[in-house]
């Protein structure tokens, strides 16, 4: 008969209850050998009880053990009697001593002789009270014993639990301090986000699943010579998806993909984060070929050497140190892709930067209207929408809008339907989502007094006119008096999408910011705190025209922006005093000539102003067809300008 070797050499499992169990065992022999569950003999009795017994002369001697217990010996007429009959015990072979028939401890050993001695004096009692000292040697050593027992029963039970729990237990955690925490998806992970998934993002798309394709088909690259990238960094604004795009590569890749941030690496203990890397490296090269993910790297990999005041060293620097050497160092096993994502690249170090670290950089921008119009139809899928929802519309009126902030939209939509019964998502639903989103919640219980109302009315009605009288300002959507989030009032807009802005569209944009004080001015002839965010974009896009663009004569073609975020000037400025006196008059002229425009057209327009802001007073919320009732068609509306054409092209064809 063969035996079962596997069942015959494992070990038995260390319990928790075995400490359990010693603790116990070890409390039951103390009161074992020092006479806690009757050791001595005799039935146990109360001081009270005994005192009634002595009274009574039932008493023949009585013995104080330690000073601190009574062994009470009955004389043989009490013996007799009914209530003592069940103390009677017999004598002890070995010996030949009798048992106490009763025991009891008690408290102070004064107070006892001082009752004692009062009883038999006042009964005449010729009760024999005597003294000894009992010696618990085995208890005594127990007594001794017992914390080195706990502790070396703990310690065992720590060691035990750190051998079986290398995989990150509670208890495994702390001698594995030094492991990775790296999370392994595999082929036997349930991991079901692939590349259809991700919605828009072409071009870092095809990089990534070349990457994919690299680890699939390894000869397909390396047979003409080439080799395979060493890592790839996404690179773009939050919530444009590149731990998405990291996702996919997890579900679509058939090798080991280890993910963790870069705040993983970073403890309180030094030289964890050192530990960590190799530990992360040493298994992707153990189950190689394989990826490692990294998201946030900048957590470790902002440039050393930089706001180290305290001189001592760094552990942020030594895992930045670990992590550049398994990247690229003697002995890197090439089997091994890095995927990093940062939405900071220029703080990090140009080290890890380099070519042969991270071979590629990908840029995962913000979404242009065709990409946010595939990324609506990802999101809009679980919902029940309207059947006419136009998601071209939707596309069109969230520019800017990254895919996380889509997402958002979609389900703020969902619940606005919702919380308004209806039984299918419409277009509303999603103009007020990203109008909550953009502008915060509507309060219209805010309480506001009728002039700070009508104020609030020719202020956005300021912005709303010039805007619609100025040829780059960016197309008014609706304004509302209603305040949101922390504005008393809003005016709408529609950004046209640029990838270059020249500088008269820059000072059209100001000059409608400007519109709303220019219209307090204006009509009230007063200006109030009420333009604060205006003044802030508006101070902020005049500064960067000079300071960064190159967009200003006075100035000229000087830039003193640092793209890399790695200045060697410090906390001292670029250019002289001079130069920033220049750079503080210039902003301000930029403004203030902006400010004069805004002021020239409000009063060339002053009774339409009026008419607009009566409008919104009463209706509280207005559209673009109302300022076309006032002012007449936009005469640089593109949309506009696009349909005259096309009817005086229809009217052509006609007449032919």
């Amino acid at each position: 008969m063969i035996k079962d070797n596997k069942n015959s050499n494992k070990k038995p499992k260390f319990s928790s209850y075995w400490i359990y169990g010693i603790v116990i065992a070890i409390f039951f022999l103390l009161q074992i050998f020092s006479g806690g569950f009757g050791g001595d003999g005799g039935n146990n009795t109360s001081p009270s009880q005994f005192k009634e017994y002595l009274k009574d002369g039932d008493v023949d001697k009585v013995v104080v053990v330690n000073e601190s217990k009574a062994k009470v010996y009955l004389t043989k007429d009490a013996l007799a009697k009914e209530k003592h009959k069940k103390s009677i015990t017999k004598s002890l072979i070995p010996t030949g001593t009798t048992l106490p028939n009763y025991t009891f401890q008690f408290g102070s050993l004064e107070n006892f002789e001082d009752d004692t001695d009062q009883i038999i004096e006042d009964n005449n009692l010729t009760t024999e009270v005597t003294y000894e000292t009992e010696q618990n040697v085995m208890g005594d050593l127990l007594l001794t014993l017992l914390p080195f027992i706990l502790i070396i029963g703990v310690w065992i039970f720590i060691m035990r639990r750190m051998s079986s729990g290398a995989g990150g237990g509670a208890g495994g955690q702390i001698f594995n301090i030094g492991k990775s925490k790296a999370k392994l998806f595999d082929e036997k992970s349930d991991t079901k986000t692939s590349f259809k998934d991700v919605a828009g993002l072409e071009g870092a798309k095809e990089e990534v699943q070349e990457i994919v394709d690299f680890l699939k088909n390894p000869e397909k690259y390396t047979s003409l010579g080439g080799k395979i990238p060493k890592g790839a960094l996404l690179v773009g604004p939050p919530g444009t998806g590149k731990t998405l795009l990291a996702k996919a590569v997890a579900g679509e890749a058939k090798v080991p993909f280890f993910s963790l941030s870069g705040s993983d690496f970073v403890e309180m203990f030094v030289g964890v984060g050192a530990s960590r890397v190799r530990d992360l490296f040493k298994q992707a090269k153990e189950k190689s070929p394989s990826i490692i993910f990294i998201d946030e790297i900048d957590a470790i990999g902002r440039a050393r050497g930089k706001n180290n005041f305290s001189g001592s060293n760094d552990e942020r620097e030594n895992t930045l140190n670990q992590l550049l050497t398994e990247m690229d160092g003697f002995g890197t096993n090439t089997n091994v892709i890095v995927l990093a994502a940062t939405n900071r690249a220029d703080v990090l170090d140009k080290a890890l930067m380099r070519a042969g670290r991270f071979d590629r950089q990908i840029f995962v921008d913000l979404p242009d209207v065709r990409e946010r119009k595939e990324i609506f139809e990802v999101h809009l899928k679980p919902l029940k929408k309207a059947e006419n929802l136009d998601v071209d519309f939707l596309a069109k009126q969230t520019p800017g809008f990254s895919g996380a902030d889509i997402a958002n939209v979609c389900n703020e939509a969902a619940l606005i339907a919702a919380r308004k019964n209806k039984k299918a998502v419409n277009k509303q639903d999603f103009l007020d989502a990203v109008d909550r989103i953009v502008g915060g919640l509507e309060k219209k219980n805010k309480i506001i007094t009728p002039s700070e109302k009508r104020a609030v009315a020719f202020h956005e009605a300021g912005h709303a006119t010039v805007s619609w009288m100025l040829e780059h300002a960016a197309p008014l959507v609706k304004v509302t008096i209603v305040p949101r989030g922390r504005s008393l009032g809003a005016a709408w807009y529609l950004p046209e999408e640029r990838l270059i802005v020249r500088p008269e569209q820059m000072l059209d944009e100001m000059c409608a910011a400007l519109g709303g004080r220019a219209a307090e001015k204006v009509i009230f002839d007063k200006i109030s705190t009420g333009a604060l965010s205006d003044l802030e974009k508006v101070t902020k896009q005049a500064r960067a025209m000079v300071t960064i663009y190159g967009l200003s004569d006075k100035v000229g073609n000087l830039t003193y922006y640092d793209s890399s975020g790695q200045s060697e000037y410090g906390f001292t400025k670029p250019y002289s005093e001079q130069t920033a006196e220049l750079i503080d008059k210039e902003i301000s002229d930029i403004i203030e000539e902006q400010y004069q425009r805004a002021l020239e057209l409000l009063e060339a327009n002053k009774d339409k102003l009026t008419e607009l802001a009566e409008v919104l007073l009463d209706k509280e919320v207005i559209f673009k067809d109302n300022l076309e009732k006032i002012f007449g068609k936009r005469p640089y509306d593109k949309e506009q300008i696009l349909e005259d054409t096309s009817s005086i092209e229809k009217t052509v064809e006609e007449e032919e």
